[in-house]
């Protein structure tokens, strides 16, 4: 339920790469901040949209689901402050040589490096077993 979410994350990481190899002519550095879970507005924005939208339709059961299991993340504290993008950020602009990527918050580095050791389907099912 993250489609548009999902696609303009991933649309930011491509036109990232292109621009990285554009403007290296020019000393310019690209880097893309890769963040993990972050304390912010973004559950409870999530459940107010997703009860509005609730209903009797085919999305109902879940939208449940998900709602409950982010809720269910934010309140486990399994989140990062801000404050640790902003660290992150100020560490790549103060780099002579900044990495290309850095992962930030928590659960970013093991998403990562399991998205890389998983099958697509088994990490389908990984994602789809925290909703249920």
């Amino acid at each position: 339920l993250g489609a548009w979410y999902h696609a303009t994350k991933h649309a930011l990481e491509g036109w990232s790469d292109s621009l990285r190899l554009e403007l290296n002519q020019f000393g310019i550095d690209v880097v893309i901040i890769e963040p993990g879970i972050i304390i912010t507005e973004f559950s409870e924005v999530l459940e107010d949209n997703f009860a509005a939208s609730q209903g009797d339709q085919p999305y109902s059961e879940i939208i449940t689901k998900l709602s409950k299991a982010s809720k269910e993340q934010y309140e486990k504290g399994n989140g990062s402050p801000p404050s640790v993008i902003a660290k992150t950020v100020s560490k790549a602009i103060k780099a002579k040589r900044p990495k290309t990527r850095y992962a930030a918050g928590k659960l970013a580095k093991p998403m990562i490096a399991i998205r890389k050791i998983v099958s697509d389907r088994s990490f389908d099912r990984m994602v789809m077993s925290m909703v249920k």
